[in-house]
């Protein structure tokens, strides 16, 4: 379908987890492939149909193996424009409002991803991209038990 050309232009990468050989995030993939955007994968099991699209594209060098989201971190963070964030007084990164919503709120202590949700009104999934956003620039960092902090 269109939308998945549209999914994977936008995206700087596509992350393919499951998926049959011809499934429908194997088109997502070769349609990133077109447009030069990164593919990810995770391994799975050699027996199981499933497992084909994913293991296939490893296989060819078409995708990078996956074994953890700091993998993808990783690889993406040379691909974006960072700029270096010393301190909040100084501060040169351009926030979008739901960005400054979480910053301001984070300013204090580390909080967890409910904890966020509700002081900031928005729903969790909004939350977690701001914050992935705002980690790739290097404002905040996740640690363990969904707890986020400044960096």
């Amino acid at each position: 379908p269109k939308r998945n050309r549209i999914i994977s232009g936008l995206s700087l990468g596509t992350l393919i987890i499951e998926t049959r050989i011809n499934g429908g995030a194997m088109q997502t993939a070769a349609y990133a492939i077109d447009q030069n955007r990164e593919i990810f994968a995770i391994p799975g099991n050699i027996n199981s149909k499933q497992s084909e699209g994913p293991n296939s594209l490893i296989q060819r060098g078409e995708a990078k193996l996956v074994l953890s989201a700091d993998d993808i971190i990783e690889e993406l963070k040379t691909k974006l424009d960072v700029k270096e964030y010393k301190t909040l007084d100084k501060q040169l990164i351009e926030l979008n409002l739901f960005e400054e919503k979480l910053l301001s709120v984070l300013k204090d202590e580390p909080k967890h991803i409910d904890e966020l949700s509700k002081i900031t009104s928005m729903p969790v999934p909004d939350c977690l991209v701001n914050l992935l956003m705002m980690e790739f620039k290097g404002i905040v960092k996740q640690l363990p038990g969904k707890v986020f902090t400044l960096n």
